[in-house]
């Protein structure tokens, strides 16, 4: 089944918490497919490696791998294929975030690449709560312009402490595309009510 990504979005990363591992990722896959049905915003999620099969195979959501290394089938013990990958559902990979830095660092060489996505996260605010979009605006705003002076085609994602329906109302309005987050859902004690606030929030503004 071919998934096209729709703006706008949200995108949210399991990283490598128990919240978020083997049923316990299930279960917020599932909660994440509730709430982007019920709001009409599309939820993509990003498991862990190891449950990229088990979530594809049982929820009908957007699947990211959360890395992939640039190699070839072969002898490369420890790395993550793509092809791999795509055969366990995924449908796009997270590339180049702040805890799996490659040596790419700068918006405007990423967006030369042509990606999909770009996501504006300063590494300092990652899992802080304090949301870049309120903390350090011009920050978003300069890296928008920045990537669309190169490349008008990826669509952009505000992360970094979002945390709150309000740091994602004010993302959109500096002009992003959704948002990428990832422990305020992980750990919410409701994952679902909170995906619903977030979507509401983009939807409103």
């Amino acid at each position: 089944m071919k998934i096209s990504l729709q703006e706008p979005l949200i995108i949210v990363n399991f990283k490598t918490y128990l919240e978020s591992t083997g049923k316990n990722g299930l279960n917020l896959a599932r909660q994440a497919r509730k709430a982007s049905k019920e709001t009409g915003i599309q939820i993509v999620i990003c498991p862990q490696l190891a449950d990229l099969s088990l979530i594809s195979a049982r929820v009908d959501i957007p699947i990211f791998s959360q890395h992939i290394d640039a190699i070839t089938p072969g002898s490369h013990t420890g790395h993550v294929l793509a092809t791999s990958i795509k055969d366990a559902g995924a449908i796009g990979t997270l590339i180049n975030h702040s805890e799996r830095q490659l040596k790419l660092s700068e918006s405007g060489a990423v967006s030369a690449l042509n990606p999909d996505i770009v996501s504006i996260e300063p590494p300092e605010l990652i899992g802080t709560g304090v949301a870049v979009s309120k903390a350090k605006p011009e920050i978003v705003t300069n890296t928008i312009n920045i990537v669309h002076k190169i490349n008008n085609k990826p669509i952009i994602l505000c992360g970094a402490g979002i945390s709150k329906p309000e740091d994602v109302a004010v993302a959109i309005k500096l002009g992003t595309k959704g948002i990428l987050v990832a422990s305020a859902i992980v750990k919410a004690k409701n994952p679902y009510d909170l995906l619903c606030k977030f979507a509401e929030a983009i939807i409103i503004a």
